[in-house]
């Protein structure tokens, strides 16, 4: 075994132990709930066992995670988030997680909002953002709605909508489900 695979081995059993902790289980609740025995269940985590994928993936399923998560390796690119620039939208954007269900960016918006009911957009679910400084326009249907600092916003994204910089940049933390970020943070047509 390499050092790297040791480290990773190393890192499960603990990230093991750990969400079994942090959920409040026993040895004994966590291998019933991944039918293991409690023995088995101890020496994975002590690492004198070795960890085979079907009791991995049952514990992860066990534990309310995946096996994805559960070996994911530790480097600095789950730590550092980079800004991603979109020019056309006038937008920099900060990916805040990495959850595929819902994504919390921060944005600097330096465009206005569009003019127009073409450019307003419709597509399933719901959006909600905070303005952090500078004020936001939210065209949502027929309205036209200011939104400042310290305010928030939420809405259903089936209404046609856009939103732009009011008098000068602004910085939002939006939170998106899944069709929000697909649809906001595509690349431009």
């Amino acid at each position: 075994m390499t050092q790297e695979s040791e480290d990773l081995d190393a890192l499960v059993r603990k990230r093991i132990r750990g969400l079994r902790v942090a959920a409040g289980w026993s040895l004994d609740e966590l291998a019933a709930r991944c039918y293991l025995s409690p023995s088995t269940l101890s020496r994975i985590e002590t690492g004198h066992r070795r960890i085979g994928l079907d009791q991995l993936t049952a514990i992860a399923r066990a534990l309310g995670t995946t096996l994805d998560q559960l070996v994911e390796t530790a480097t600095d690119d789950d730590v550092i988030i980079r800004p991603r620039h979109d020019a056309v939208r006038g937008a920099t954007m900060w990916a805040l997680n990495r959850d595929p269900g819902v994504t919390v960016v921060k944005m600097r918006i330096t465009k206005p909002a569009p003019t127009g009911t073409a450019a307003l957009k419709a597509h399933p679910g719901r959006d909600w953002f905070t303005v952090l400084s500078g004020t936001v326009v939210l065209l949502l249907g027929d309205r036209r709605i200011l939104v400042e600092t310290d305010q928030a916003a939420e809405f259903s994204t089936m209404t046609p909508h856009a939103f732009g910089a009011h008098g000068g940049p602004a910085e939002v933390l939006g939170v998106f489900d899944h069709e929000g970020q697909r649809t906001h943070f595509r690349s431009p047509d």
